[in-house]
């Protein structure tokens, strides 16, 4: 964010704040048409939802894949690069290689359809995710939810917001309940873990909340949801839109054994660690 000059600031450091501010505005000034581009391939996936049949197949990692995924994945591709901010890794053309991703400043990192399982499961809770990255970090995040049609969004230094129903709010997540009430924590539909069976313990009394999706984090976002583990594996593609939303909404979502916030193309595997979504680190144990 840009400070103002207090006369204590040098040239340089004044340089580097207005240079930030200026990156902000650009990124915040593209986020009409990446929402735009999100309902799209909503819409899209809502066609084929319609329709009796899915087309499932299985990749190789024995994940499910529709044919509602490679339409929403042909939707995004198209429209981020035209853009030109950067080019594309999308979880339906990964294909990239370390080589090649490590000359990379500036990227989109997309999930086409987020919950492929729930999709299939016809629950109503899967997702478009779109992250601009840039230098390891989510500058910039859209989730929209095709059923509902609640979207979240989110770009470095201008704030989460919801919209709903035509109308828009501005994201905070929940301070913790300090014993006044139960914790509210936010689990997978669709991957059971002991891990967060025995995390949870640490957090009585608790009430969950099984949804599927970025729509966890979400939660955590818009203060309906104290804490979101998640102790199993996951790619990047599954969290960089939300960690935007997340943290402008004055959350955290860190890994799991060091309490940092992730970082984006690392390394040469995509998969993350196990992480954590919350109000704050000090909450953790």
């Amino acid at each position: 964010m840009y400070k103002a000059n207090t006369g204590k600031t040098s040239t340089g450091e004044a340089s580097t704040d207005k240079s930030s501010t200026e990156k902000a505005t650009q990124y915040a000034s593209v986020l009409p048409k990446v929402i735009d581009f999100a309902k799209q391939a909503g819409e899209a996936i809502l066609t084929i939802y319609e329709q009796s049949d899915f087309d499932i197949q299985t990749k190789v990692d024995k994940s499910p894949v529709t044919r509602a995924d490679f339409a929403a994945h042909a939707i995004l591709t198209d429209g981020l690069n035209s853009l030109e901010l950067g080019p594309v890794l999308s979880e339906e053309d990964a294909s990239a290689s370390w080589h090649e991703r490590q000359q990379w400043r500036r990227y989109w990192l997309v999930d086409p359809l987020d919950g492929t399982k729930e999709f299939i499961k016809r629950n109503d809770q899967f997702t478009v995710n779109i992250a601009l990255i840039e230098n390891g970090k989510p500058i910039l995040g859209v989730i929209y939810a095709p059923v509902s049609k609640v979207l979240y969004y989110a770009s470095k230094g201008g704030g989460a917001y919801k919209e709903a129903h035509e109308s828009q709010s501005k994201l905070e997540a929940k301070a913790p309940p300090n014993g006044e009430r139960p914790w509210i924590i936010t689990i997978s539909n669709s991957f059971p873990s002991p891990l967060v069976n025995e995390f949870i313990e640490h957090y009585k009394p608790y009430e969950l909340m099984h949804l599927g999706s970025s729509l966890k984090m979400c939660l955590v976002a818009e203060g309906k949801a104290d804490i979101y583990p998640r102790l199993g594996p996951t790619s990047e593609w599954d969290t960089a839109a939300a960690q935007v939303i997340v943290e402008e909404a004055g959350a955290k979502l860190v890994n799991a054994n060091t309490h940092e916030p992730l970082r984006y193309n690392q390394k040469e595997s995509l998969l993350n660690p196990h992480f954590l979504v919350c109000a704050s680190t000090e909450i953790l144990v």
